[in-house]
């Protein structure tokens, strides 16, 4: 049988939304939902959150309006403390979910911030699809849809949270085999969201400066690494007289058939083989 979810009836906010996706991803997909504030339904409920008067993880209720609750957590917060103490949800997801969506969901629903004008995040698209409705059974059905989104949502952040932990093993590998062999430079085999694991990995004292890879067209980039996460400088440029250039011109000034590309602002260029790439790298005294 799924599980019978409830929480309250007329308009939504991001907090029980996101609960509910939470649930529907990491519990039973095919949990149902009844939107009331009737004590009687709610307690026939196997699952209450963000209505009832009650936090109680051990019965699996998570309220948060109540005076004798005066912790930080949303109905979301709550649920994914349940989720990541039961087992459902390992740590390491877990700490993700909350840094990339949750704890911000806590702090607005909870008025510790604001939402910026201008700014389509998510509470604001989520309260989006409250505006058409003007009866419960409209709101009960937008409601649906903000979860359908929520959920495709959270779907995406653990296909993201995946990526991040594989590139963590392949960064980590490729950072020894560099350090090991004297290079300046990481070889991949193929593309993969190197940054955040170069630099949680010790990646600014590391003596790499880029970072080559193939991309989905066959072609090799050669990267320059940033000294830091997020910073726009490089630890080193690749060369001043390949700036700006592509195609003949840029084959002109390297001498190597297949240059295709060298951004004016020296943090990538582009070679049709790897051969090329390894080529530019070496003649450089880019390598090592």
């Amino acid at each position: 049988m799924p599980i019978n979810a409830a929480t309250h009836d007329g308009p939504f906010h991001a907090d029980d939304v996101l609960a509910f996706a939470l649930v529907r991803s990491f519990v039973d997909p095919d949990a149902t939902i009844v939107r009331t504030r009737d004590p009687l339904k709610l307690a026939a409920a196997d699952l209450v959150f963000d209505v009832g008067g009650t936090y109680d993880p051990a019965t699996q209720r998570f309220d948060h309006h109540q005076a004798s609750y005066a912790g930080p957590l949303s109905s979301a917060g709550m649920v994914l403390a349940w989720l990541e103490a039961t087992g459902k949800v390992a740590p390491p997801l877990s700490a993700f979910l909350r840094d990339s969506m949750v704890a911000y969901v806590d702090d607005v629903d909870n008025g510790r911030v604001a939402p910026k004008a201008g700014v389509p995040c998510f509470p604001k698209l989520v309260d989006a699809y409250n505006q058409p409705a003007e009866t419960h059974a409209e709101y009960d059905a937008a409601f649906l849809s903000a979860v359908a989104m929520a959920h495709g949502v959270v779907q995406g952040l653990q296909a993201e949270h995946r990526s991040i932990q594989e590139a963590r093993r392949i960064i980590d590998d490729a950072m020894m085999a560099a350090r090991a062999d004297g290079r300046r430079v990481l070889f991949l085999d193929g593309y993969v969201r190197w940054k955040p694991a170069y630099f949680e990995l010790g990646g600014a004292e590391h003596p790499t400066d880029f970072v080559t890879f193939p991309a989905t067209d066959g072609s090799w980039r050669i990267v320059a690494i940033p000294p830091e996460l997020g910073s726009f400088a490089q630890k080193v440029s690749l060369p001043e007289a390949w700036a700006g250039l592509t195609d003949a011109a840029l084959e002109a000034v390297t001498g190597i058939p297949g240059s295709v590309f060298c951004h004016k602002n020296r943090f990538i260029a582009v070679f049709k083989t790897r051969a090329g790439a390894v080529r530019a790298l070496e003649e450089n005294g880019l390598m090592r």
